[in-house]
């Protein structure tokens, strides 16, 4: 029986039942990292929000914007119309002229079937461009964050760039949907100040107040009182901001907890593990809770104030006009347009405090966004960084893997993996082993490029096909076609040659479900799993082909078939393996054992023949027990 290394990450038995586990799945009972003191500038917004502006869809976006601007001032013109329809109209009642009241009638009609006519197509239009602005940003926020395997390199520091699924998906929606609505209803209050401030102005006269004559007094009582509930308001409300910042990062923290717990639902059942995951969706909730109930007390105390002012709001510009009213210098008619034009100059004086609560919910989405942006541009930097080729040396071939004088290191800054110039030609097969943690998969993942922490470059074979077959396969969402495919286009195979890999790979009863679509992920065993990616590269032929005990669910026998399966379908293709197994040797032509060279020092690579390592393997003591 040939000797094995001892398995990565594998339990020496089977867990008790009544054994409390040592490696379960993480509850993420840990307090979230804390959050970024709030800080926000104009060049945040305009570095999400203007690149849309100046792209492709420039022309449509412009278009949209306008028309729905155009159509939102055609909308105030209105209102300026009705307030003095609103003159005549009482005026016409108070002198009970019945033929001026008819056509007064017949005026609103029209004007209000245009409003309604107006209202709805600017609606319309705004969401047009709502979904089609959300569109543009969204697939420059997918690309950004999937390019050269950014997404991997965030994942592995969490900080303030958590849960990339709510920014992209519930994020950009708020901001993109929120700034037009801020936008739009910004501009028809200042619109609308602009044309009711004269019409205030002429209507309010003057007043004298303590021997001072103050004329368009009622202008200067609607600057006042906006002026002192917008200063409240802000004083009032400001903790919302960062309540609301900490309430999304919460939830969403929440949801992850639980979408974690569903894909590794078997895990979690095979441990027992049932009381520690409702341990940690407990503690997740409760950080909800607590900062929920921050927000309703906060919102409480800011309900309080804006309901006071908006009532106050009704009967403040009555009592201000009643004296002119009850001197007799203006009508029915001129008390209720003077009431409207005030409430109208107030009411766009008031803007912040009626969208306070919405630009709370702004500041802090963009908040979340911006971090995010400065984390995928950070990443996508230091991938660009690694991507980098050194000049060539003397006497360098490009169409094999130079290691060089690469040294490898840990997120912390650990130096864990040490190179002296080892290179890996076509056609040289290569076995990867060592004890765990000597970095045998990290070196994996650098040689895949999507190790950031490393010092030292190589050549990426221009010209040549990889693929990296890990030991958990991924199996997206879809058909199993699409599965077997992935990520190549499923058009690229025919239905024989996919059920001809099917079978090659020992899947034959998968061959009559090309078109099921289902949780496979979940359907299929580890050693099914394992040889569907197996299949995957034998439809990909490429020239170097990396796997990373990508057969470690498999028995022996099983193992060696498939390494044989490789060799004989695939005889142009390069053969780089991490395995536990001594059997997977013979289809290796060298082999790289990393040896560890002493506590804090990085480890060393051995370079021998399969045949060398197999005595020195075959020459260590048995363990005891």
């Amino acid at each position: 029986m040939a000797p094995c290394l001892p398995r990565r990450g594998a339990a020496q038995s089977p867990p008790c039942r009544a054994a409390e586990p040592t490696e379960a799945i993480p509850a993420m009972s840990s307090p979230p990292p804390a959050a970024r003191p709030y800080r926000f500038s104009m060049r945040q917004f305009l570095e999400i929000a203007k690149p849309y502006w100046v792209s492709e869809d420039r022309r449509m976006g412009w278009l949209l914007l306008g028309s729905v601007l155009a159509m939102n001032l055609a909308l105030i013109w209105i209102n300026v119309r009705l307030n003095f329809w609103n003159r005549d109209f009482f005026n016409a009642l108070q002198a009970h002229a019945y033929p001026r009241f008819r056509h007064l009638l017949l005026v609103f009609t029209v004007l209000a079937f245009i409003y309604i006519v107006l209202a709805v197509y600017s609606q319309y239009l705004q969401q047009m461009l709502q979904i089609r602005w959300r569109r543009w940003v969204t697939e420059v926020f997918l690309r950004d964050w999937l390019g050269d395997a950014t997404h991997y390199r965030m994942a592995l520091r969490r900080g303030q760039e958590d849960n990339p699924d709510q920014r992209i998906s519930d994020d950009i929606r708020a901001l993109v949907n929120t700034t037009l609505n801020l936008f739009f209803g910004l501009v028809s209050s200042v619109v609308t100040l602009a044309s009711f401030l004269v019409v205030l102005w002429q209507l309010s006269g003057a007043f004298t107040l303590w021997g001072l004559h103050i004329p368009g007094y009622m202008v200067w009582a609607a600057l006042l009182y906006s002026g002192i509930g917008s200063y409240l308001a802000h004083r009032v409300g400001r903790p919302l901001i960062r309540l609301n910042f900490e309430q999304q990062r919460y939830e969403a923290d929440f949801r992850f907890g639980l979408a974690r717990t569903r894909e590794h639902n078997e895990g979690i059942a095979l441990y027992r593990g049932e009381a520690r995951e409702l341990e940690g969706h407990r503690e997740r909730f409760a950080r909800v809770w607590d900062n929920w109930w921050g927000i309703m007390k906060r919102q409480k105390l800011f309900t309080w104030y804006s309901s006071f002012y908006a009532q106050l709001a009704i009967i403040f510009p009555i009592l201000v006009a009643a004296p002119r009213y009850f001197a007799g210098k203006i009508h029915l008619g001129g008390l209720t347009q003077t009431t409207n034009a005030f409430g109208q100059v107030q009411g766009s004086l008031s803007w912040f405090i009626s969208a306070y609560t919405d630009i709370v919910g702004w500041l802090a989405t963009l908040q979340r966004l911006a971090t995010f942006l400065e984390s995928v541009k950070e990443d996508k930097a230091r991938g660009l960084q690694q991507a980098v080729e050194p000049s060539p040396q003397p006497g360098a071939r490009d169409d094999c893997v130079q290691l060089g004088e690469l040294r490898i290191d840990t997120p912390d800054g650990r130096p864990l993996l040490q190179a002296a110039g080892q290179c890996i030609e076509p056609g040289q097969h290569t076995l990867i082993v060592g004890v765990s943690g000597l970095g045998k998969s990290t070196l994996m993942r650098w040689l895949a490029g999507i190790w950031p922490y490393a010092q030292g470059r190589h050549a990426h074979l221009p010209g040549a096909s990889m693929l990296f077959l890990p030991q958990k396969p991924y199996l997206p969402m879809g058909s199993l076609r699409e599965v077997l495919c992935y990520p190549m286009p499923v058009r690229s195979f025919t239905d024989a040659r996919l059920r001809e890999v099917l079978e090659r790979t020992r899947l034959p009863h998968l061959a009559a479900l090309l078109d099921l679509d289902d949780g496979w992920m979940q359907r299929l065993s580890p050693g099914e799993q394992q040889r569907l990616a197996i299949a995957r590269a034998l439809l990909a032929a490429p020239d170097w082909l990396f796997l990373d005990e990508a057969t470690s669910a498999l028995d022996a026998t099983l193992e060696a078939g498939m390494y044989r399966l490789l060799e004989e379908e695939l005889p142009r293709t390069t053969l780089v393996s991490v395995a536990h197994r001594s059997g997977v040797a013979s289809f290796h032509r060298q082999v790289f054992e990393l040896q560890a060279a002493g506590e804090a020092q990085p480890a060393r690579i051995r370079v021998c023949s399969p045949q060398q390592w197999l005595q020195q393997l075959a020459q260590q003591p048995e363990p005891v027990g």
